[in-house]
């Protein structure tokens, strides 16, 4: 799985991405199948464009927060691990960094150099021929042919064609500022190519052909594309990767999510805003990875609702007295619903058909005690933390009534300035400790129809009362 570039903060478009390869991962692993997930971090080396020109991401974002590139790198890192803990994803078995395989990468090259597939471009970098590469493009359908330079990517001066692309980097002779460097057989400041990175790793540990490798959709006209390019011809195998994920873009407010429109959002955004990550998984799921999704605050609110209802019921089933019999009886349904929610899964990972199967667990003639247990099985499987959930309303019963509550946070900048005062008169009161005043004011916020609910925070989340 094509890892994160770790110069930024990882947004909810990416973590789609990654929520849809763990489903993969686990779905696989339903299924008996051994699973080696190897997920990299690209550390060096990924420029701020696909073409073989301009700044390093990294190297760029350290400049601007003065900061050295490793720990710009380790923070992103983090971060976007420690969002995907929260949405729900596995830890991959293997998550290898780029700066902790440079040898693999210039072995890598020096392979291809022998080989004759490589030109060097003086003061700019190690070069990849893409006019020995006989099917270079057949994933992306490229016409290499009629390409031209501008088309495709940049025409770097010295390339012998359009398509070619750097493996490994100079550092430019009037800049000697870069903090990543590496010795070389090609110099002594030099660094690693993005493509190189992502064929090094993945083939150091599963082997020069394996199954699977995924990615964003933008990925296939040029990234993967070198991939393929390199890795055939190093090792001479016809196949690179059996099969091909690519996974669809996440749009907000049918927009293209990007920093210049002001629209990116973070996990930490959904949860301020009083969500729970595990409902922003459930919205993932309802649309086919290889869909765009349109995201909407009104789409989280539905989720969430959606969400709460399913932990709710779950956690009813399971602190239900049940004198159910008959097991044997009605296997055939416990089979029917296996092959209703394991069938689409199997069918290019279809989870907005499997998702549906959770409610007819609920209203099928099952056991009670089968029921539950069938949800736990698919939810391994989902992803949707039902059996934490409901151990954490175990611990604090209080939760369970929370469920109840509608989820639809209203944007402050629609309410009225009736109800902003006494929003703000209560938040006086509760730092005061006035907790008489303060649900007073909650009262008064009732009788105009609108639910106060405070978030672990100590911020006022606002709701319309449903009814």
């Amino acid at each position: 799985s094509c890892g994160i570039t770790a110069y930024e903060y990882a947004h909810i478009g990416n973590l789609r991405r990654y929520v849809m390869d763990d489903v993969l991962v686990r779905l696989l692993r339903s299924q008996n199948f051994e699973v080696t997930y190897v997920q990299n971090v690209t550390d060096i080396g990924h420029l701020v464009s696909d073409e073989d020109e301009g700044e390093d991401k990294i190297e760029k974002t350290a400049a601007a927060q003065n900061k050295t590139p490793e720990e710009i790198a380790r923070y992103f890192e983090d971060y976007f691990f420690s969002a995907s803990d929260d949405i729900g994803n596995l830890r991959p078995d293997i998550i290898p960094r780029a700066t902790a395989h440079i040898q693999e990468q210039i072995d890598l090259i020096k392979k291809l150099e022998d080989k004759g597939y490589t030109y060097i471009i003086e003061g700019d970098g190690v070069y990849f021929d893409t006019s020995k590469s006989p099917n270079y493009g057949y994933l992306a359908r490229l016409d290499k042919e009629g390409l031209r330079a501008g088309e495709r990517v940049e025409m770097v001066e010295g390339k012998k064609n359009p398509t070619d692309f750097a493996l490994w980097k100079f550092e430019h002779h009037d800049d000697k500022s870069r903090a990543m460097v590496w010795p070389s057989p090609w110099g002594e400041r030099t660094f690693p190519g993005w493509h190189t990175e992502c064929v090094a790793m993945s083939q150091k540990y599963l082997g020069e052909s394996y199954e699977l490798h995924s990615g964003g959709i933008d990925h296939i006209p040029v990234h993967h594309t070198n991939e393929i390019a390199i890795a055939h011809a190093a090792t001479n195998q016809d196949i690179y990767a059996r099969y091909w994920i690519h996974h669809n873009f996440l749009r907000v407010e049918n927009s293209k999510m990007s920093k210049s429109l002001g629209n990116i959002i973070l996990l930490d955004d959904i949860k301020e805003r009083g969500f729970n990550p595990r409902a922003l998984r459930y919205l993932f799921l309802t649309a086919h990875y290889r869909k765009e999704l349109n995201f909407t605050w009104e789409s989280m609110a539905a989720a969430q609702k959606a969400y709460n209802k399913i932990v709710k019921e779950a956690y009813e089933l399971k602190h239900t007295t049940s004198r159910d019999e008959f097991y044997d009886v009605l296997q055939d349904r416990l089979d029917d619903l296996h092959a209703k929610f394991y069938t689409p899964l199997l069918d290019d990972l279809n989870t907005a058909t499997a998702l549906t199967v959770l409610g007819q667990v609920f209203k099928s003639a099952l056991p009670t005690r089968d029921k539950y247990e069938l949800l736990l099985e698919f939810d391994e499987v989902l992803g949707l933390g039902l059996r934490e959930e409901i151990a954490n309303i175990e611990a604090n019963p209080d939760l369970l009534q929370q469920l109840t509550l509608p989820k639809e946070t209203l944007d402050p900048s629609l309410l009225s300035d009736e109800v902003k005062k006494l929003l703000q008169q209560r938040q006086t009161a509760k730092q005061a400790q006035n907790f008489a005043a303060a649900d007073a004011f909650r009262e008064q916020l009732r009788l105009l129809g609108f639910q106060v609910q405070d978030t672990s925070e100590g911020e006022q989340q606002v709701f319309i009362l449903e009814g």
